[in-house]
């Protein structure tokens, strides 16, 4: 069994099954705040709907940021993605909703989200936001 941690007192995702979505993303301390480095979170399971036809769209996911004081549990953001699955949206509006939302959870020194949509009818689409300065430090 795991000992209490007081970092984890608000995760209430994490080791919970037969959880639902929620679009909440919820944080924990940064232990090392003092340091730039980037987190990079991929998925290439994100789905949603066009608004207008109610057609599915498909897209690969990639989040990199610098944190300050919290970095994002991982299993809130995949239940945040899920809460998308049945709901219209355009594409360049997710990507900036999602880079807004992670904002407002992490207030992270730098962040990029890079949403790349299936090509349906025949034009695919890249959409990539970004909050802050990029940092001097190599990631590939």
């Amino acid at each position: 069994m795991a000992e209490s941690n007081p970092e984890h007192d608000n995760l209430t995702k994490l080791g919970q099954g037969g959880t639902q979505p929620k679009r909440e993303l919820e944080t924990f301390p940064n232990r090392n705040p003092e340091r730039d480095y980037v987190v990079e979170l991929q998925t290439s399971e994100f789905t949603c709907i066009c608004p207008k036809t109610g057609q599915p769209d498909f897209a690969d996911i990639l989040i990199r940021y610098v944190p300050d004081q919290k970095i994002v549990e991982s299993k809130s953001l995949k239940l945040y993605l899920w809460t998308f699955r049945d709901q219209g949206t355009f594409h360049e509006h997710f990507a900036n909703l999602l880079l807004d939302d992670l904002v407002a959870a992490l207030d992270p020194r730098w962040c990029r989200v890079e949403v790349d949509f299936n090509a349906r009818g025949g034009i695919g689409i890249v959409v990539s936001a970004e909050h802050g300065t990029p940092p001097e430090i190599a990631y590939s």
